[in-house]
């Protein structure tokens, strides 16, 4: 786990909201995992460093702490992680071409 110094470092000054755009991600998750009692999550390896922020506001708001597993991403062909903010294939296409569950684990790490 991260010190509050290396967090510090590592991440810099986190903003958790700003006038008319309301409240950050990271205090999003924080509270909408609390409040749905959600005790797993798991991730991709690219929100490793955010989930030890996540951890903090959890521990400075007496929230609990769900345990977290972060897996490896999945990658098109040219090495581009899959997301879908960037309209990234859905889990269904790989379905629809035949992959299946345990293919989908093994492209994650499982």
């Amino acid at each position: 786990m991260l010190s509050h110094n290396m967090l510090r470092d590592e991440v810099g000054d986190i903003i958790l909201a700003r006038a008319g755009l309301g409240a950050s991600y990271h205090l999003s998750v924080v509270l909408d995992d609390a409040f749905q009692n959600i005790s797993l999550v798991p991730r991709g390896q690219d929100l490793f460093t955010a989930t030890f922020i996540h951890v903090v506001l959890q521990k400075l708001m007496g929230l609990p702490t769900p345990t977290y597993h972060h897996h490896k991403l999945i990658r098109d062909a040219a090495g581009k992680r899959l997301a879908k903010r960037d309209d990234a294939r859905a889990i269904r296409l790989f379905r629809t071409e035949g992959k299946t569950p345990a293919d989908i684990r093994a492209m994650v790490g499982l």
